[in-house]
């Protein structure tokens, strides 16, 4: 009886990808909420909360919109973005991402000051998609600043790295 040796070996996901992965589960739950509360804005409807009113305390509060726009319809947006970012490859998709998510905490850390010091009140969907955004500022920070050791580093530009054209210039020095 003989057993087959598989030679294989396991595909391993490199950091990036498992920042990505993570960054774009956290966009879609972040979408999932920002939908959630736009759609309920436009359709008239009362947020489902399981506090006290806080959710309608805040929903209904003069912070609850930026020059008309509602605050959740530019979340929505923010993890949009996001999320599209994470399907971006190299440094443009690194720095939209980070961009993005950190305008999306500071917006958050500014809004979860009002309802804390002037609505005096806590939707727990905003404060939901605060924390989400915090998440993804972090990780899309550690994206942006940690390379891949897998990844090869870059050529240095205006110079060969053609192994022929070195030795030319090593015979060339003697």
């Amino acid at each position: 009886m003989t057993t087959a040796v598989s030679t294989a070996t396991p595909r391993r996901v490199s950091t990036d990808g498992k920042l990505r992965i993570a960054i774009g589960i956290l966009s879609l739950i972040g979408i999932g909420i920002g939908t959630y509360l736009t759609y309920t804005h436009y359709a008239k409807l009362n947020v489902l909360c399981l506090s006290s009113g806080g959710c309608e305390t805040v929903q209904h509060s003069r912070w609850s919109k930026l020059d008309g726009i509602p605050v959740a319809t530019l979340g929505l947006a923010g993890y949009i973005g996001i999320f599209i970012s994470v399907w971006i490859r190299g440094e443009f998709g690194r720095a939209m991402g980070f961009g993005l998510a950190l305008v999306g905490f500071l917006f958050s850390m500014y809004l979860t000051y009002r309802e804390a010091f002037t609505i005096h009140a806590y939707c727990q969907w905003c404060l939901g998609s605060a924390a989400i955004m915090t998440v993804l500022a972090i990780l899309t920070t550690i994206r942006i600043v940690r390379t891949d050791p897998a990844a090869p580093p870059p050529a240095p530009r205006g110079k060969t790295s053609d192994r022929a054209e070195r030795r030319r210039q090593m015979a060339a020095r003697r």
